[in-house]
């Protein structure tokens, strides 16, 4: 199916939808953005972010949120599109001619997506293309210009309930087409794991994982990270990392240590500590940055150095832009 956004130039491109769509707090939050932070001593790169969507009380463009990035030592991102047309307008926005060189992409079916698609309807009851049409779309376009991963899949037992059975089933199978594809294109995967940890696992033992596996904003314990770890995945912290009752998820980070480190926003979303809440953008890395390097015991140049080289090492990627 054409894009809607084919041939638009991505200075012209419209957000997809608002964060307030899906987040229940609506206009109860504090919708300003926060204020810049000190820049980093040496750039990373956030290697999960979603431009697609809009957020804050003034609306920021793709090229406003890489100029903000870029002024607090984020010199690189990637953005990622989780239903088909956000999977859509990521296609375009890589494509088009005025697309900032420092950004790349990648998209897949987002598990609680694959529940849908494989019911073929949406939350409001209107039609959708069965999962087999929708992965195929986005096997489809992660072959365009730009797209360095495939994600983000997995499995989602908190907002899609483990006990539906078709539901259950449609996530897992997303879950190992989206596993060959990666396996296919010599590409990352980044893994979205809410609730499902042992399932998770259970699938990429069986199925063998992509060489290079990411899990997107990681949540398990410090048990679960060494386990990671050990098989050679990549563990990517967001800004939940920085929330007061995260004591687990500092203790998975102290547990593996900096060699299999990245770092992401989520953005809009997991906004960190002490503007938990309001609207996320890559600039805010360097609060996350901070956390990981005081957990690590690290200097925050040598956290933001080591996270740099893991995740250029990981997605291959952007030498231009390198330090």
């Amino acid at each position: 199916m054409p894009s809607p956004h084919e041939n638009t130039p991505a200075s012209a491109l419209p957000p997809v939808r608002d964060r307030e769509d899906i987040d229940p707090r609506g206009k109860k939050r504090d919708r300003s953005w926060p204020p810049a932070p000190e820049p980093l001593p040496y750039p990373v790169i956030d290697n999960h972010c979603h431009l697609d969507f809009a957020d804050g009380d003034t609306q920021l463009s793709v090229q406003d949120h890489v100029d903000r990035a870029a002024a607090a030592g984020i010199d690189a991102q990637i953005t990622i599109g989780s239903d088909l047309e956000a999977v859509r307008w990521t296609a375009a926005l890589l494509a088009a001619p005025d697309c900032p060189p420092s950004l790349r992409g990648g998209v897949a079916v987002h598990p609680n997506e694959a529940a849908l698609h494989a019911r073929g309807h949406d939350h409001e009851g209107r039609g959708i293309v069965g999962l087999d049409a929708a992965i195929a779309e986005v096997s489809e376009l992660l072959r365009g210009p730009g797209m360095v991963v495939v994600g983000e899949t997995g499995l989602d037992w908190f907002r899609t309930s483990r006990k539906d059975e078709q539901a259950r089933e449609a996530q897992i199978s997303s879950f190992r087409a989206h596993i060959a594809l990666a396996k296919e294109l010599d590409l990352p995967l980044q893994i979205h794991d809410r609730d499902a940890h042992r399932d998770v696992l259970e699938i990429l033992e069986a199925d063998g994982a992509p060489e290079r596996t990411v899990f997107h904003c990681f949540s398990g314990d410090a048990e679960f990270a060494r386990e990671c770890a050990d098989r050679g995945w990549f563990l990517s912290f967001a800004g939940t990392l920085t929330f007061k009752n995260a004591t687990d998820l500092r203790a998975a980070l102290a547990e593996v240590g900096l060699g299999q480190v990245m770092v992401e926003t989520d953005a809009p979303f997991l906004t960190p500590v002490p503007y938990r809440g309001r609207p996320n953008s890559s600039y805010l890395i360097p609060l996350t940055m901070a956390t990981i390097a005081e957990t690590t015991g690290a200097s925050l140049e040598e956290a933001c150095r080591a996270v740099r080289a893991t995740t250029q090492d990981v997605y291959g990627w952007p030498e231009a832009v390198a330090a």
